[in-house]
């Protein structure tokens, strides 16, 4: 494992070509656009006011329609940096909302999204691959088709949860 001092001389190499500063200014964008359709797309919906940036591991905003409020619960919509792919996500506001929530669908054997390990350490309860090895040549083919696998994936939690 490198040093830390060996770390940031890498990083400062990598910073130097200026590719690194350029993607994720790009990916920024990206994502503040993919926010904005969010909120113009679901006026209903409370959408985060900016994007959680993480620590080039993952970059998300959530929303959260009026049917999950109540609930304490949350869509996040995620770019994970390392996989490189878009994911959504259904989130608790807290580890104990997501714990519950958790067993919940864990007792019921609901298979059709991935249900993460241990909701007390995950930062999710259910996720779902919206866009795998991205193209960011084409935004807007991108864009819409991180939309459908969202509106897809929402309505199936809200069916799911209205059955139980």
């Amino acid at each position: 494992m490198e040093t830390l001092s060996e770390s940031m001389k890498e990083y400062r190499c990598q910073l130097e070509k200026g590719s690194i500063q350029q993607a994720y200014r790009g990916l920024m964008e990206f994502m503040s656009g993919l926010k904005t359709r969010f909120k113009e797309t679901y006026p209903d919906c409370r959408v985060s006011g900016s994007l959680y940036s993480g620590f080039m591991d993952m970059t998300y905003f959530s929303c959260i329609p009026p049917w999950l409020e109540p609930r304490g619960l949350k869509i996040a919509v995620v770019f994970l940096h390392e996989q490189f792919r878009f994911e959504v996500w259904l989130s608790g506001v807290n580890r104990q909302v997501q714990a519950d929530y958790w067993q919940v669908i864990r007792q019921s054997n609901w298979e059709k999204y991935r249900l993460v390990e241990n909701p007390k350490t995950a930062d999710s309860i259910l996720e779902h691959i919206a866009a795998d090895e991205p193209d960011f040549g084409d935004q807007a083919a991108l864009s819409d088709r991180i939309m459908r696998e969202t509106a897809a994936f929402m309505q199936e939690v809200k069916a799911y949860l209205a059955a139980h």
